[in-house]
């Protein structure tokens, strides 16, 4: 959720000369699962950041808000800052809707209204110069690889999607035998979330390859994997990490995953991909195609000049 915020904050300042503070807030365990309407201010954690402006200092220009934790705060800073300040929420507040000047929301969640806008995916922190300032650090590792490199991004169990050890023993040879046929290499990934004994597996019937299977350790190399990567396939779990891909102009190959339950705004969200001519679901090749970039992240900092400026 940081990164959505971040992401959106870095593409304003990449628009307008600002400055970016970040503010991490929770709520106390006693108050987390409060409704919205019924939180205040005093109910937060004592180690949370404070999230307003002491007395005599400036409200911010824009407040960029994403999670449901954010929400009351959000609304109270539009009220205190006199509406000095213009307040941006991503995701799909569920609450209040209307209330905030901008909400910049998926368009696989199917919201509208006066001020929604919809973007494909979720705003991130993707840019050709982030790319290429997180390749420089792996170059020496990565640029020798041969062609096709193909990163591969593994989430895991999700409210709708799970990997279980079979299915990932399935997804894996179905990778190498794309990649070993194409005569080239591998860039992997796992999410926090990808389950332990999926990890195992897809690591020992990958290992083989030439390339790099990220564990963990030291230096994250996501960035420099988009950066030098000919191909990218993505489990389809992650909203995220899906639109991230499609920013590089890439073409991103959709991995299945087991459903556990309805998933309707990822196909949804998969289908837009598709329209747009980004993504493809994988099937055992790396059929290779082009399309216009996604620049999501842009189009809604733009959104908010302009309305900033209106």
């Amino acid at each position: 959720m940081e990164n959505q915020a971040l992401g959106l904050a870095e593409a304003l300042q990449r628009l307008l000369p600002s400055e970016i503070t970040i503010k991490r807030i929770r709520w106390r365990a006693a108050f987390d699962k409060l409704p919205s309407a019924l939180k205040a201010p005093w109910m937060l954690d004592p180690y949370a950041d404070a999230p307003f402006p002491k007395a005599g200092e400036a409200w911010p220009d824009v407040w960029i808000g994403t999670g449901r934790a954010t929400l009351p705060l959000s609304l109270t800073a539009k009220r205190r800052s006199g509406g000095k300040t213009f307040v941006v929420q991503t995701q799909d507040p569920r609450w209040r809707t209307s209330d905030y000047d901008l909400v910049v929301a998926p368009r696989h969640d199917g919201i509208e209204g006066r001020n929604i806008l919809s973007i494909t995916g979720s705003p991130h922190r993707i840019s050709s110069d982030r790319l290429a300032e997180g390749a420089e650090g792996f170059a020496d590792v990565l640029e020798p690889l041969p062609h096709l490199r193909v990163a591969v991004l593994i989430g895991g169990k999700s409210r709708a999607h799970d990997l279980p050890e079979a299915h990932a023993a399935a997804l894996a040879d179905q990778i190498a035998g794309a990649i070993e046929a194409a005569g080239g290499s591998l860039m992997l990934t796992y999410s926090r979330r990808t389950p332990e004994a999926a990890k195992a597996t897809i690591t020992a019937r990958l290992a083989h390859l030439p390339g790099l299977i990220w564990d963990g350790a030291g230096p994250n190399p996501y960035f420099a994997f988009l950066h030098f990567a000919d191909h990218i396939l993505v489990t389809e779990d992650s909203a995220n990490m899906a639109a991230e891909a499609a920013s590089t102009g890439k073409p991103v190959h959709i991995l299945p995953m087991v459903a556990t339950r309805s998933a309707d705004k990822f196909a949804r969200l998969h289908q837009d991909l598709r329209d747009r001519g980004a993504a493809r679901p994988f099937d055992g090749r790396l059929e290779t195609w082009t399309y216009e970039p996604l620049n999501e992240t842009e189009r809604a900092a733009r959104a908010i000049i302009e309305r900033l400026q209106a």
